[in-house]
């Protein structure tokens, strides 16, 4: 998605629609990371999260988020960073133990956390209590939780100025690429539940923000990974033709788009 990270993918017969193997996924991976890593370490930060704790990083796809959490906790702390498909994590090595592991049917990791964090992961989960339920009980009495997850329902557009026929075609194939994903199980709407879920969760002390850019280099670098990845489908469904997607992308290299995501909702609370 153009505003999703890596994540757990979702069950359906037509499978997950953004494949962490395809080639394009690296791309978007550094992208996403460019964008939403401030946002996440800033909040990460505030939570106090430091040396000697442990913390879980869940549907982790690239290593940049489980890298950073490994800085703060320096060599007497731990990070269990786990997706469904963790080819793109690598080999990251040091405090970080990858493990392979589905957050919404599998047993938390053990051991118990002070943080556990997902970015853009639960919106694409298809049972999603289940896998909320899980993380809550993978937190230490005071562990905090972080979610953060997409709400394009909040802000649908690609191009919010739709100033003339490129950013027109833009936010029509944005609205093609949004279809695809609802078909295949995502909530559209479910960032802005985030305050009220983590609170019926249990947890003290539940505050929320959000965030997006209107106009980024990697929103543009994004923006192409996506549609490249997904253009098969877009065709195949009818959402969209091959000159269109072509005179798409030629726009968006032009530089010439002001691009933006769907708002990254965070909310983050306390076990007591």
């Amino acid at each position: 998605m153009a505003d999703h990270d890596a994540a757990e993918p979702a069950p359906s017969d037509q499978g997950y629609l953004l494949d962490n193997r395809q080639s394009e996924a690296g791309i978007r991976f550094g992208a996403l990371s460019e964008l939403f890593d401030p946002v996440t370490f800033r909040h990460v930060d505030r939570l106090g999260i430091t040396t000697g704790m442990r913390c879980w990083e869940v549907g982790a796809g690239s290593p940049s988020v489980p890298l950073g959490l490994a800085e703060r906790v320096g060599p007497t702390g731990a990070v269990v960073a786990t997706d469904i498909d963790v080819s793109w994590t690598g080999d990251v090595g040091g405090v970080v133990e990858v493990v392979r592991h589905d957050v919404a049917a599998d047993p938390p990791p053990p051991g118990g956390f002070d943080l556990v964090h997902a970015r853009l992961v639960l919106v694409h989960v298809t049972d999603r209590a289940e896998a909320l339920r899980r993380m809550v009980q993978a937190l230490r009495p005071g562990g905090r939780l972080l979610l953060e997850d997409a709400d394009p329902g909040l802000q649908p557009l690609l191009c919010p100025d739709e100033s003339g026929p490129e950013q027109r075609l833009a936010n029509r194939l944005r609205a093609g690429f949004r279809s695809l994903m609802a078909a295949r199980g995502a909530d559209l709407a479910y960032g802005r539940t985030l305050p009220r879920l983590l609170r019926e969760a249990g947890l003290a002390g539940v505050e929320a923000d959000a965030y997006f850019p209107i106009t980024s280099p990697a929103c543009a670098v994004l923006e192409a990974a996506t549609v490249r990845q997904i253009r098969g489908l877009l065709v195949s469904e009818g959402l969209a033709t091959d000159a269109e997607i072509d005179r798409h992308l030629a726009n968006v290299a032009s530089g010439d788009l002001d691009l933006a995501t769907a708002p990254l909702v965070s909310a983050w609370g306390r076990r007591p």
